[in-house]
């Protein structure tokens, strides 16, 4: 008899089809209850288009001088470069509490919504009740989240939460961009999704229109030459041509998501009342690199080194219209530093204040 065909294979089959279903809803179930917004599954499939994407805008010179997937779309578009045998992935999105708040006070900076506390780790940890249920179930994992090894957007869209905005973030289904995003990695067969979320952005084109700087060149386009979220996190010097756009911003920038219409109604009314924001941007100049990196060692620092916040601290105070004393000498005591980027941040930061 052949047994690929004997009736207790072919249930065996189906034991084995139901037994992947049921691991893959405990999945979702997991992760949901372990603090994710909204979990999906995919397959380890070669993500090509978001691998083209890379490249293409790599060429162009859209990726500025990033690192990130950019270094090599070939390795962070293919899951296998992770786990040899993946055969899933798990994808989670963590809210980040990010309401439109009010303008900062003079002379703070404004901090990203997704930087304001370590956003990342409580992903991970999330993420990892997920793996860990699958490892009990005997299959192998690997927590990928804020990693140069997967492309997260490509693989939430196609795990189903949501579609790639013309901001260029995933967005997701009346909750908008406001979240972080991450996966496992895994060799287990699960139910993988097959819906595509439908694009709601219409012809809205807000995020396009209102962008301090006007990277954001075509629909889904970031020219990070230009993006002030690249611009304070790069090495060297921010463009003289965009410093005054920074404003007050010392680490990203929101603005595209502020402006997106998607999810703005369902903000809860105590995040813009608790929501922190802002850091004074003297107190930072004050910091040494120890207390900084101790503070904010969470966050991409270029070269990890802290003179690029004081740098970005020394452009806010620059654009800052507060007439202060205070102001004037935190500023001028980089007018003689031996280093060059912050001597030159510190010299066009007084000349702005001139004009005072």
């Amino acid at each position: 008899m052949d047994l690929a065909l004997s009736p207790a294979t072919i249930k065996s089959v189906k034991e084995i089809d139901e037994e992947l279903e049921q691991l893959s809803e405990r999945c979702i179930e997991v992760g949901l209850k372990a603090g994710l917004s909204s979990v999906g599954i995919t397959t380890a499939e070669p993500f090509k288009e978001a691998q083209g994407i890379l490249e293409e805008r790599k060429e162009a010179g859209y990726a500025a001088n990033m690192q990130f997937t950019y270094r090599n779309p070939e390795r962070s578009t293919t899951p296998t470069r992770i786990i040899s045998d993946a055969q899933s992935l798990v994808v989670g999105a963590m809210h980040t509490p990010a309401p439109r708040l009010p303008e900062s006070s003079e002379g703070d900076s404004r901090i990203s919504a997704y930087a304001r506390k370590d956003y990342y780790s409580d992903l991970r940890n999330s993420l990892k009740s997920i793996a860990e249920l699958l490892e009990s179930e005997g299959w192998k994992t690997r927590v990928v989240a804020d990693d140069n090894a997967l492309v997260d957007r490509a693989a939430a869209v196609r795990a189903g939460l949501g579609w790639v905005g013309k901001n260029s973030n995933v967005l997701l289904p009346k909750k908008g961009s406001w979240f972080v995003l991450g996966s496992v990695v895994t060799n287990a067969p699960l139910a993988a999704n097959e819906d595509v979320v439908e694009d709601e952005c219409g012809k809205c084109t807000r995020c396009i229109d209102l962008c301090p700087t006007g990277a954001i060149v075509e629909p889904g386009v970031v020219d990070a030459r230009r993006c002030i979220a690249w611009l304070v996190q790069a090495p060297g010097s921010i463009p003289l041509e965009f410093r005054a756009a920074v404003g007050n911003r010392l680490y990203g920038c929101d603005d595209c998501q502020e402006v997106c219409p998607v999810g703005r109604h369902g903000r809860e009314k105590e995040e813009i009342e608790d929501s922190f924001a802002d850091i004074p941007a003297l107190e930072l100049l004050s910091f040494s690199d120890e207390e900084i990196l101790d503070r904010y060692g969470h966050w991409y620092i270029a070269e990890r080194n802290p003179k690029y916040l004081r740098r970005n601290a020394l452009v806010v105070l620059g654009n800052s219209k507060k007439e202060s004393p205070d102001i004037e000498k935190g500023i001028a005591k980089y007018l003689s530093d031996s280093d060059q980027v912050l001597k030159e941040h510190a010299e066009w930061a007084y000349d702005q204040r001139r004009t005072l």
